[in-house]
């Protein structure tokens, strides 16, 4: 049930606050900010910015700073980019391939913008975010006879309705 309520806590904006301005309270009471912490399973270390940005800043500290988190690897304008980049084939940015992948991506874009990105992780995911998907053509043996190719073909091929 705590894991629920810290959760719930932390996904709504209205909440933080109001878990902010409670952290303020207790220390205006008089307990320490590692009490607070304790009490309210947060770190201290978190207590101390949220008291000293109160302090600063009024009712107005307690609210969410404008970009939380990690700050974006590639920027909104190299993302654009790279999908144009996508769209096109690599042979058009002298790359030695006919289709993107991962490692092909990741050396794209720490050439074009000197980011290195991690392929499984990163290129991956950026496919999936700009809607392409990694296909990579079926082989076909040269010259060789449809029929024997169907028979030991793994999936069957679709029913037609006549």
């Amino acid at each position: 049930m705590i894991l629920a309520l810290q959760d719930e806590i932390r996904c709504s904006p209205d909440a933080r606050y109001d878990h902010r301005l409670h952290v303020v309270l207790l220390v205006a009471e008089g307990m320490s900010c590692r009490e607070a912490a304790n009490a309210l399973r947060d770190s201290p270390g978190t207590l101390v910015i949220w008291v000293r940005r109160f302090e600063q800043s009024g009712f107005g500290g307690g609210n969410d700073c404008e970009g939380r988190g990690r700050r974006a690897r590639l920027g909104a304008a190299a993302i654009r980019q790279v999908k144009v980049a996508l769209g096109k084939s690599p042979a058009h940015y002298r790359l030695p391939a006919q289709l993107w992948d991962g490692p092909l991506l990741s050396h794209f874009v720490e050439h074009q913008f000197g980011v290195t990105l991690r392929v499984r992780q990163w290129c991956q995911r950026l496919f999936r975010r700009l809607g392409f998907r990694l296909r990579k053509p079926r082989p076909e043996i040269a010259q060789a006879d449809p029929q024997e190719q169907a028979a030991v073909k793994k999936t069957p091929a679709p029913c037609r309705r006549r």
